[in-house]
């Protein structure tokens, strides 16, 4: 069998800016689906990124293991790299850490998809964050959901709809990387900073 792999766009291994606690945030490079006013357009191409060995990407998560609530699988599109996804899911799972997976997809898409491998990447996911982005639908009220029109699926009794760091406002956070400048969080703020 060939060795998994994931195309990676963007890796942070700790932030509070992509879902509860603080998560080793992963962003897949590639999406089928392109969002008008996509906040990552740069992770639309399927070229690009860097390819990972799923074990790489695993000892990654380990190092930060003791510092972190789980992992947040982003985009990109996670569900256009389902398989090495799951692989990926579920070996966190088992290591006690939670999953949220943000998709442009809808999970009623999702359900009756005949991508390869989406009900294995459903399987393993904690929280689903649904839907296309629309820039000109800001949530307000909801924290780590970028518009309106997005729903939040629990999937896992390891969350609860009433858990109150789901509500609020939502947070911008800037890493400074190897000369780089790496800006992640909510769409609309990092939207403004850029300009």
């Amino acid at each position: 069998m060939p060795k998994l792999q994931l195309q990676v766009a963007e890796m942070i291994p700790v932030t509070e800016a992509e879902g509860p606690g603080k998560r080793f945030a992963l962003w897949v490079q590639g999406c089928p689906i392109l969002c008008k006013a996509c906040c990552n357009p740069q992770m639309l191409a399927s070229q690009g990124g860097q390819w990972f060995g799923l074990d790489e990407l695993l000892d990654a998560i380990k190092q930060v293991k003791n510092q972190i609530e789980g992992i947040s699988l982003l985009g990109g599109e996670p569900f256009a790299q389902a398989l090495g996804c799951a692989w990926l899911a579920c070996a966190v799972q088992r290591a006690g850490l939670s999953v949220m997976v943000y998709s442009g997809y809808t999970l009623l898409q999702l359900r009756h998809s005949v991508q390869p491998f989406s009900t294995a990447l459903l399987t393993y996911t904690d929280v689903l964050v649904d839907g296309p982005y629309e820039r000109e639908n800001p949530e307000t009220h909801r924290r780590w959901i970028g518009s309106a029109n997005q729903d939040l699926h629990f999937l896992s009794s390891r969350y609860m709809p009433s858990d109150q760091r789901f509500f609020g406002n939502n947070t911008l956070e800037l890493h400074w990387r190897a000369g780089d400048l790496v800006v992640n969080g909510w769409p609309q703020a990092a939207k403004a900073f850029s300009k």
